[in-house]
């Protein structure tokens, strides 16, 4: 039974992922492919992770700082504080941990895992699969899963004109008009790519893109969300 409930919720999530991009405005999309990429930054100093927008979402901090692993002797773990920079509380967090060496070439990856971290809290971690092989001169994070809690609503990113004209059409009274300003039709707010998940009563809002492992007959089983081709 719960095997064909999982099922179920995976054609429920392919069915909603399709109309959701249907729907979805091309300046969103065009948004999310220019979205910053995850920047090396030195042992010493914090790396940042976005979300699916391109929003700093993440902030990581090294505990550990006397890493020198090697092929023979690999580092298998290091501690690490990570703070919610965004402005949603996230029901489970995982990410990645990378290391490079001072060539630029990646010697090791842990995953990191939080669960209930609130907006502006920091909790300290670990990465227990790591296997770090070398004396790593910088390091980034990048989100694998950031859920949020089902009531909460996604917060999509307005271009700076639109900005600046819901700024105006605020301060306005209602009834009047700008002089020289001629009628626009109201934009379609965006749609935020995500999706509810249900299992077992317990709810998880996941982004599209992601993967949330959930226990099935005692083993962990994966289900990605993805977009379906048109």
């Amino acid at each position: 039974m719960r095997i064909k409930f999982i099922a179920s919720c995976l054609a429920l999530l392919a069915c909603c992922s399709l109309s959701a991009l249907a729907q979805q405005p091309a300046g969103t999309t065009n948004q999310a492919q220019s979205a910053p990429a995850e920047q090396r930054v030195p042992l010493a100093e914090q790396a940042i992770a976005f979300d699916a927008l391109g929003r700093g979402a993440l902030a990581g901090r090294l505990l550990t700082t006397a890493l020198n692993g090697g092929n023979d002797t690999p580092v298998r773990n290091v501690r690490l504080v990570i703070e919610n920079r965004s402005a949603d509380f996230f029901t489970y967090i995982s990410g990645w941990a990378t290391f490079y060496d001072a060539a630029g070439v990646r010697c090791g990856e842990g995953m990191f895992k939080l669960d209930a971290l609130a907006v502006q809290e920091s909790a300290e971690t670990d990465t227990p699969g790591l296997r770090l092989t070398c004396a790593p001169s910088s390091w980034r994070i990048v989100a694998l899963n950031l859920l949020t809690r089902a009531g909460d609503t996604a917060r999509p990113i307005l271009p700076a004109q639109d900005q600046s004209n819901s700024s105006n059409a605020a301060q306005t009274p209602p009834g009047s008009a700008q002089p020289g300003a001629t009628a626009q039709p109201e934009a379609t707010s965006a749609l935020p790519l995500f999706v509810n998940i249900s299992v077992d009563g317990r709810a998880y809002r996941v982004p599209l893109g992601s993967t949330l492992e959930i226990p099935v007959n005692k083993k962990r089983t994966k289900i990605t969300v993805s977009a379906s081709p048109q």
